[in-house]
C-alpha cells in the first residue's frame, strides 16, 4: 500500500488505522504555539461507522488505501437480500438490505448502482441521485393554506413518505433526491 505523510491526510482520504479502514471526514492543521504543527483529523471506521479523532503529525506516516469503483445492476430483492449483477462479468453478488439502508426504498429493477470495493469486499454502494416515482396516495389541498406551509405529505409507491407542493396529485410521477429523500421536481412526460 502506498505510504502518505499525517499532514496529506484529508476530506475523502481513505487510510489503514489500528487494524481497520477509516476514511477522512475532517482535517484542521493545528500549529500549537510550542511543539510541531500536526493534523487533527476526524476519521469513520468503514466498516461499523465508528468515528475517532486522532492526530498526524507531518513526519508520521500511514498507509493509503485505494478502492475499487465497479457498477452493478440491481436484479432483486429475497428476503433480507439484495441481490446485485456486476456489470462487466456478470457475476452475481448479494448483499444484506442494511448494507443499503432506508435509501434501499429507492432500488428499481435494472438500476445501475456503483459499489466501492476493498480487495473485492463491498465497503459502500452509491444510488442515482435522483430518481423517478409514481405518487399513489397525496393529501388534498386545503384551501387558505399559508405559503409557508403549502407543502402537504404524500406516499410514493415504493411506500416512503415525501412532502410535495399543493399541485401534486396521486397518480403523478415526481423526481426524488434519493440522498435527502426529498421531492425536486414534477417528472417530464
Amino acid at each position: 500500500m502506498p505510504k502518505i505523510s499525517g499532514n496529506q491526510i484529508a476530506p475523502g482520504s481513505v487510510v489503514s488505522h489500528d487494524g481497520g479502514l477509516w476514511v477522512a471526514v475532517k482535517s484542521t492543521t493545528v500549529k500549537p504555539g510550542k511543539g510541531g504543527a500536526f493534523n487533527q483529523v476526524e476519521l469513520k471506521n468503514l466498516i461499523d461507522g465508528r468515528k475517532l479523532n486522532e492526530r498526524f503529525r507531518a513526519d508520521e506516516t500511514v498507509d493509503a488505501v485505494e478502492l475499487e469503483l465497479k457498477d452493478f445492476s440491481f436484479l432483486y430483492a429475497d428476503g433480507d437480500s439484495l441481490v446485485f449483477m456486476d456489470l462487466d462479468s456478470y457475476e452475481q453478488i448479494e448483499l444484506p438490505k442494511d448494507f443499503v439502508g432506508e435509501r434501499a426504498a429507492f432500488l428499481q429493477d435494472g438500476m445501475k448502482v456503483t459499489l466501492q470495493l476493498h480487495e473485492a469486499r463491498p465497503i459502500s454502494i452509491r444510488l442515482p441521485q435522483q430518481v423517478t416515482l409514481e405518487i399513489v396516495e397525496a393529501d388534498p389541498v386545503v384551501r387558505g393554506q399559508t405559503a409557508a406551509s403549502s407543502y402537504k405529505p404524500a406516499v410514493l409507491e415504493n411506500g416512503l413518505r415525501v412532502l410535495v407542493p399543493p399541485f401534486i396529485a396521486a397518480g403523478e410521477k415526481i423526481v426524488v433526491d434519493t440522498n435527502e429523500v426529498a421531492y425536486l421536481r414534477r417528472a417530464e412526460g
